[in-house]
This record gives structure tokens, C-alpha cells and sequence, in this order.
């Protein structure tokens, strides 16, 4: 199986920007769908943004289209998650996940990201 370290969470103000990085170990990066997903305070962990295995298909949720941008180096083994414009309601857990199948089987540990006001 695939092993996932998410970094580059931090604090921010609103209208700033912050780049996570989602290592990956184990097995053949590429052979994964990967997708960022978000976790706020007392709130269902929601989907922010995929990006298929070779990098050529994305998609986003609705509340981010626009100011995200998922990317991914598979000589790297890494997906990135690029935020820009952030706001208060950007505020969670970040997580990245990855897929051979349908379902997101692999996740990372999280990373917080706070946006203030």
C-alpha cells in the first residue's frame, strides 16, 4: 500500500495563500488518483479537489474553483494543493487521499490550515 505525509499547513491571513505538499512512499505514485479533501470543526470531511494519475484530468468543489490548484510531480511522488485568495472558511484539516479504485483507500495524517479574519 501507499503511505501519505501531507506538509506546508500553517497559519495565514485572509486573502493569503499557502501550498500543501502530499508525500507519497511504498508503492508506484502513478498508478494513483489523488484527491484533497477538507475538515472543518464539527463538520463532515468534505472534497476539495482530484487530479487523475497522469495529471491531465482535475476537478474541484465549488467553494474553492478559481483560488485552488491541484497538481502533481510523479517523479516525486508528490501531489500539491496550491490555495490561493484564502478565507476564514477555508479553515480545516487538510488531507490527501489516493485511489486505484473507486474509493479513496489511502490517507494521510492531515494538516491544519487557519485562516484568520
Amino acid at each position: 500500500q501507499v503511505q501519505l505525509v501531507e506538509s506546508g499547513g500553517g497559519l495565514v491571513q485572509a486573502g493569503g495563500s499557502l501550498r500543501l505538499s502530499c508525500a507519497a512512499s511504498g508503492r508506484t505514485f502513478s498508478n494513483y488518483a489523488m484527491g484533497w479533501f477538507r475538515q472543518a470543526p464539527r463538520k463532515e470531511r468534505e472534497f476539495v479537489a482530484a487530479i487523475s494519475r497522469g495529471g491531465g484530468a482535475r476537478n474541484y468543489a465549488n467553494a474553492v474553483k478559481g483560488r485552488f490548484t491541484i497538481s502533481r510531480d510523479n517523479a516525486k511522488s508528490t501531489v500539491y494543493l496550491e490555495m490561493n485568495s484564502l478565507k476564514p472558511e477555508d479553515t480545516a484539516v487538510y488531507y490527501c487521499a489516493g485511489r486505484t479504485t473507486d474509493s479513496y483507500d489511502y490517507w494521510g495524517q492531515g494538516t491544519q490550515v487557519t485562516v484568520s479574519s
